[in-house]
């Protein structure tokens, strides 16, 4: 039954430290893709294994009314490092719950009942963020979803945007990078007229950051880098350095006006203890500087590389490497060949989204080794 939720790539993983996974033949593979950005502090890091193995000694699970000081630690931490304005946290066990509870939050804290949403965005998987995730492929097994309550805009149109958000509108759910859809970073412009439309019509607006979040950007959060602030700010993946758990963050106008929500292991002691060691990591090490750092470099090589390669894009250790032929044929070549592991954004992208704790060779060893696989296509365009 395996099959029934993921289908299973040809290497089995039997260990990691920082940004190599070892296989159980004994091959060695670069990891540029973290698991979808749920490893920045590298995998094993050794103060994150000593915070688990810690906690684990000492309690592994009680339910969320009893206080407990891992928890307790880890709201202050995330509300610390929130934007400011955004002190609330509510823990969950990923990206989609917390999503969940956004919109959840969003429609309950305000007098609208419209959410909406952009086109090629992907906010989860539960029956609400599905509905507010564009790609029929995720959706079609499972409608009709909640989707007559979902206005779709483009990503990036300003004008169209404004246009839909009115006083019936909840909220504006927005990604500040786009990851599934192609990694397409939003221009300054569209973030902020996101942020005066919905503050002129009482309408919570929503950043997620699952996958943006926690330094991959070069910022601790993407949305910093634009200078606004969004109302609910939702996060996972790398949060707890592999380990399952979601946050949503939010201000006190919607923390105090928002309904009844819970989960069972919101906050478990073993996954606070992981996610409180990351983000002192991330914090210690200055991950997202790195992220900046390395990700510019990156950038700028795989630009200057003399392939077909239709655009580099993306900020910090989140870039999308647009090719001329198919994304899964240039990630096998990679696999194979050159024993790296990446991510496909669509048909045509590559997607990399390393450990944060990568350096400069490591980025050498990817630039290399994409202009390989892609040089024999570059030769065939030059003979035609």
């Amino acid at each position: 039954m395996s099959g029934f939720v993921f289908s299973e790539k040809p290497i089995s993983i039997a260990t990691g430290e920082g940004a190599t996974l070892t296989a159980e033949n004994g091959t060695e593979y670069l990891d540029f893709g973290a698991s979808y950005a749920c490893t920045p502090t590298g995998h094993c890091h050794p103060d994150v294994v000593e915070a688990v193995q810690e906690q684990a000694g000492d309690l592994l699970y009680v339910q969320g009314s009893y206080p407990v000081q891992a928890r307790a630690d880890l709201h202050e931490k995330l509300g610390a490092l929130a934007p400011d304005g955004i002190e609330n946290v509510w823990l969950c066990n990923s990206g989609t719950e917390a999503n969940e509870a956004a919109l959840k939050f969003a429609r309950s804290a305000t007098d609208g009942t419209k959410i909406v949403a952009a086109k090629r965005a992907f906010h989860g998987r539960t029956a609400g963020t599905l509905s507010a995730t564009w790609k029929p492929k995720y959706k079609k097994s499972f409608e009709p979803l909640l989707e007559e309550h979902v206005e779709f805009v483009t990503y990036g149109d300003a004008v169209e945007l404004e246009s839909a958000v009115a006083d019936d509108t909840a909220a504006v759910i927005l990604e500040p990078i786009q990851g599934e859809g192609g990694i397409h970073p939003a221009p300054q412009d569209y973030l902020e007229t996101a942020r005066e439309v919905t503050e002129a019509t009482d309408t919570a607006l929503i950043f997620d950051e699952i996958q943006t979040g926690i330094g991959r950007t070069g910022e601790f959060w993407a949305c910093e880098g634009s200078g606004v602030t969004p109302d609910i700010l939702t996060t996972a993946k790398g949060i707890a350095s592999g380990l399952p758990m979601g946050a949503t963050l939010c201000a006190d106008w919607i923390a105090e006006s928002a309904g009844p929500h819970g989960s069972t292991f919101s906050g478990n002691p073993l996954v606070s203890a992981a996610a409180n060691a990351t983000l002192d990591v991330v914090v210690e090490e200055d991950l997202p500087g790195n992220a900046a750092e390395i990700g510019g470099y990156l950038q700028d090589e795989l630009a200057a590389l003399d392939v077909p390669i239709r655009d580099v894009r993306g900020e910090g250790l989140m870039l999308g490497v647009e090719v001329k032929r198919g994304a899964n044929g240039v990630l096998r070549d990679l696999a194979l060949e050159h024993q790296i592991l990446a991510l496909p954004a669509g048909r045509s992208v590559v997607r990399l989204l390393p450990p944060l704790v990568i350096d400069e060779a490591a980025g050498d060893q990817v630039v290399t080794a994409l202009a390989d696989v892609l040089a024999p296509e570059a030769e065939a365009q030059a003979e035609s």
